[in-house]
């Protein structure tokens, strides 16, 4: 492991991307200063290998506080987590710290069975009538598909919980990644998918959905991402954002 000055800045991650473990694994190795904050536990058995803090994005005076004592802010959070990007952005602007984000480049709609919708309400109301649907859309958006005209909806779970089903037409599907197109296909035949509906994330972990239901015949709505701070600096690569720190 290098290590770095005193004058080394303190940085603070932003995390809950794939690509936040590997720049942290990077950045630690270097020697570098870092925390990071999430807003719900690390999913995966992939560990976060810098000590983290949960924090609530709508608590803004306590993200201005906590972040006084950073140099630098490094955005590489979940690509649905706005709330986050959006209240680190403007805690970091009213502090004067730099700020970069890392934006995933997001999948193309190159099929004719791929279609985008810019949020999970819009999807849900491209739902055939007794269809059955997968979803990988997260826990909250469950309420976007009321009401429901399809038959059941399968709602994917990678952290395990036991809470019910808040709706009589869901159904939890509990999995751990990583995901496999094979295995994805297997699963699909067996609960007799009708159409899935998830999340634009891009990249290649949570890829697997797509390309199974494609190989099967299945459409797939994608859902937008939200945008990010309008302002930051926006970098789609993970070395980029690592030369951005060395020349801070």
């Amino acid at each position: 492991m290098t290590t770095r000055s005193r004058s080394s800045p303190k940085l603070l991650l932003l995390a809950g991307s794939a690509e936040a473990r590997q720049l942290a694994e990077r950045l630690l190795g270097e020697g570098f200063d870092l925390s990071a904050w999430l807003t719900e536990p690390p999913r995966g058995d992939t560990p976060m290998l810098v000590s983290y803090a949960l924090r609530d994005p709508s608590d803004k005076d306590a993200l201005r506080r906590d972040m006084a004592g950073f140099d630098a802010v490094l955005d590489c959070s979940h690509g649905f987590d706005a709330l986050l990007s959006h209240a680190g952005y403007a805690a970091a602007s009213e502090l004067g710290l730099r700020f970069v984000s890392f934006e995933r480049p997001a999948w193309p709609i190159d099929n004719p069975l791929l279609q985008a919708a810019p949020d999970v309400a819009s999807a849900a109301r491209s739902i055939q009538q007794g269809a059955r649907v997968f979803a990988a859309t997260g826990w909250p958006s469950l309420a976007d598909f009321t009401p429901f005209r399809g038959s059941r909806l399968m709602l994917r779970q990678t952290s395990g919980h036991d809470r019910p089903a808040p709706y009589d037409f869901v159904d939890l599907i509990f999995d751990t990644p990583p995901f496999t197109v094979e295995g994805e296909m297997a699963l699909f035949r067996d609960l007799a998918v009708d159409l899935l509906i998830c999340r634009n994330l891009g990249g290649e972990g949570s890829r697997p959905k797509v390309d199974a239901a494609l190989a099967l015949g299945i459409p797939v709505v994608l859902i937008d991402r939200p945008p990010l701070p309008q302002n930051t600096p926006r970098l789609s690569d993970l070395d980029a954002i690592f030369d951005w720190v060395r020349n801070l």
